[in-house]
């Protein structure tokens, strides 16, 4: 029998664990990918958002966990932090300061360059799998019912070769041609939606202060979409090396500037001034960095009538979410287990690509239903049946700050780690129509977390 093949393109995070997953089906996988991958922890030009916060949810974290064993370990050991919910964050959501339970979930944080240089590295260790840098895909090989492999380019020499493969698998992101290729190959058009609140990020990195280097909480401070102006955010991430990644943002009309003077003034700004407060005196270590890249995007391949065996895509090819939720990376990494759990069954293409919209939905559906409440968003404005669930889900994250069954049930849900629908279960909605008692109005920051900031 014939060796068997699998290409992967795009060499990201969801690249390499899909090729993590392929190597358990196949006897050889190649990585195609554009750029030159760098060799530690640095920001890669392939990912727009590179430099910007990232946080890995719980949920995520697992399913990483469960597709390369030892990652999480590895992550901690270079210097991630684990982040437990609620107990370590000090968050102002929509409706309120979130108390600090006991922990729930957890959060891993770090910079995105760490973690994707410790997920690949745990992932190439396997030597079926080969990376093809420099080289982008041109065009499919195949017809509208069998893909059997794909022609990439040099991006140096320009030299085309034809790669044969098994299974192609489209995982390079927002700028996927995958639509356009299944045009040329006889297919319709594939639908898709798009939801942009209008969003902008500025992002700085701080030395934090000697006694806050480490066992610092996230502190977030979100925007109310309901506010009748631009919505406008501050978070802060302890990530590797004693230092605080800050990233700004805000909805048309209130974008941060990349003007160095002024990141302090607009974190102050925000909702709640605590963030700016915290960064005040600590030692910039990076200039400002801007990005627009945030719009929420969505291809639903799986409507296609027809799809072509030999073929798969996931991660930011299939849906792109605005960053502000931190869903994207923990989406993939669950993609990545419906394409084993898909393939070890045995199933078709077109089944597996369906199994994939079914993980993409919930969290596609909770940025979307946000974003388009944020004055001048542009998309298609909520049914009335979303506009009911959006007023429902407003009160239970309200209820969240003070009830603690509430509150883990919105955590489960927020960091993918049990299904949206557990929020309407006869309990949670119970517990939400009673709705919250008193919560608190100041920051949930402790005395001494101040202390150790500000001396």
């Amino acid at each position: 029998m014939a060796p068997t093949h699998a290409v992967v393109l795009g060499g990201g995070l969801a690249g390499v664990l899909a090729a993590s997953v392929l190597v358990r089906h196949v006897d050889e996988v190649t990585v195609v990918e554009r750029d030159k991958l760098p060799d530690g922890p640095a920001p890669r030009s392939g990912v727009p958002q590179a430099r910007h916060a990232h946080l890995l949810m719980s949920g995520g974290a697992r399913a990483i966990e469960s597709l390369l064993p030892g990652t999480l370990d590895a992550l901690f050991a270079a210097g991630a932090h684990r982040i437990g919910v609620p107990n370590d964050l000090v968050s102002l959501s929509a409706q309120g300061w979130v108390p600090r339970f006991p922990e729930m979930q957890f959060i891993v944080s770090c910079s995105r360059g760490l973690l994707d240089w410790v997920v690949r590295s745990q992932a190439l260790r396997d030597n079926k799998i080969s990376v093809l840098t420099g080289t982008e895909p041109v065009s499919l090989l195949g017809d509208r019912n069998a893909v059997s492999g794909v022609l990439v380019e040099d991006r140096i020499s320009h030299e085309q070769v034809s790669l044969e493969a098994d299974l192609v698998v489209d995982t390079t992101g927002r700028g996927s041609r995958l639509p356009a290729w299944l045009v040329d190959l006889g297919l319709p058009a594939v639908h898709s939606e798009s939801v942009d609140s209008g969003l902008a990020y500025a992002t700085r990195i701080f030395q934090a202060p000697p006694t806050a280097s480490s066992g610092f909480p996230i502190v977030n401070v979100q925007a109310n979409p309901r506010d009748p102006h631009p919505g406008c955010t501050a978070t802060l991430l302890p990530i590797e090396d004693g230092k605080w990644l800050v990233t700004l943002s805000g909805t048309r009309g209130g974008e941060p500037s990349t003007d160095e003077s002024e990141f302090v003034g607009f974190a102050r700004s925000v909702r709640n001034p605590v963030v700016g407060e915290l960064i005040a005196s600590a030692e910039p270590l990076s200039p400002v960095y801007g990005s627009h890249s945030t719009a929420n995007r969505r291809m639903f391949f799986e409507r296609l009538k027809s799809w072509p065996s030999g073929l798969l895509a996931l991660g930011d090819s299939v849906a792109t979410y605005n960053p502000v939720y931190g869903h994207g990376m923990s989406i993939a990494a669950q993609s990545a287990q419906a394409l084993d759990a898909g393939l070890a069954a045995g199933h078709s293409a077109q089944q597996i690509q369906r199994g994939i919209g079914k993980v993409v939905d919930g969290a596609w559906a909770m940025a979307t239903n946000q974003d388009i409440l944020y004055p001048g968003a542009v998309g298609k404005p909520l049914p009335l049946a979303g506009r009911v669930l959006q007023r429902y889900v407003d009160r239970l994250v309200r209820t969240a700050t003070t009830e603690a069954a509430v509150t883990r049930a919105f955590l489960d849900a927020f960091t993918l780690s049990a299904p949206m629908a557990n929020l309407v279960s006869p309990k949670m909605v119970w517990a939400t129509l009673r709705g919250p008692r008193s919560a608190s109005p100041e920051p949930t920051l402790t005395a001494d977390e101040r202390d150790r900031v500000t001396g």
